[in-house]
């Protein structure tokens, strides 16, 4: 059936958050960004996925590298379980985009859990494995396909349990979905544009094992959540939760998390 066939997927396709935009542009486009992770699930798969990745085990405070922190609402969703829970995260949340992490930064300035690095995700200021979990919401389709193996790496380099990637599902039903929830739930002209364009950047479940296969990663689940429009690429690494040696965040190269906020 027409409906439920593949599109193909948009090369070298411009969304207006890959280019300099407004500074009331950015914000109306990030709220709603938020919201519609809120309505439609977007946090919690990223979440869901995240705790089932680490599982139950309490060995002192867990850390999470966020690629592509956005305005930073799932990360803000992630604390406040965690707090719920007794739990204890840290995240590192990365963007190479300045303007965007200091909307996120002041988002999230009642959560001192999270720290902000300008920082591109294809080159982690991070050692290897110094991270717990890796995760990454909506970035994937933004690079191409000679480049999204160097995200799925690096993700994989740095994180000792696993990562996440939350993305969306390319179909003509989620572009027909998407296309709909943009002109009832976003109120920014950039939303409207960027969203039906993101399912048309997007990658299938068959792009994404070519691209950990690229990537050099072996052990990779793709969930489906077609309500949710969102893909989940989970990546297993094996390693086991441990104490942090010091009180900075594991593996971070030569500086904190923090130093470079004001840059």
């Amino acid at each position: 059936m027409r409906l439920l066939s593949e599109l193909p997927r948009a090369h070298n396709a411009v969304e207006f958050l890959d280019v300099p935009v407004s500074p009331s542009d950015l914000e109306e486009s990030l709220s709603d960004i938020s919201r519609l992770n809120r309505y439609f699930g977007g946090s919690w798969v990223t979440r869901s996925h995240l705790i089932r990745l680490l599982g139950r085990r309490r060995g002192g405070p867990v850390t999470v590298l966020d690629v592509g922190s956005g305005g930073a609402d799932i990360l803000v969703q992630l604390v406040r379980w965690a707090r719920r829970r007794g739990r204890r995260f840290r995240v590192i949340a990365v963007d190479r985009d300045r303007q965007i992490l200091e909307v996120a930064r002041r988002r999230a300035s009642a959560y001192p859990e999270i720290s902000f690095v300008q920082a591109d995700g294809l080159q982690l200021p991070v050692r290897v494995g110094g991270v717990d979990a890796a995760i990454s919401s909506l970035t994937l389709h933004h690079l191409e396909p000679d480049a999204a193996p160097h995200l799925l790496a690096e993700m994989a380099r740095v994180a000792r349990v696993g990562f996440v990637v939350n993305d969306l599902m390319r179909s003509r039903v989620a572009y027909a979905l998407v296309w709909l929830a943009t002109r009832l739930f976003a109120w920014s002209h950039m939303s409207r544009h960027d969203g039906p364009l993101s399912v048309l950047r997007a990658y299938t479940s068959g792009e994404i094992r070519a691209l950990a296969r690229q990537a050099g990663v072996g052990r990779v689940r793709i969930i489906r959540h077609p309500f949710c429009v969102r893909l989940a690429i989970v990546g297993y690494l094996g390693g086991g939760l441990r104490p942090p040696s010091d009180t900075s965040p594991l593996g971070w190269r030569g500086q904190s998390p923090r130093s470079n906020e004001r840059q």
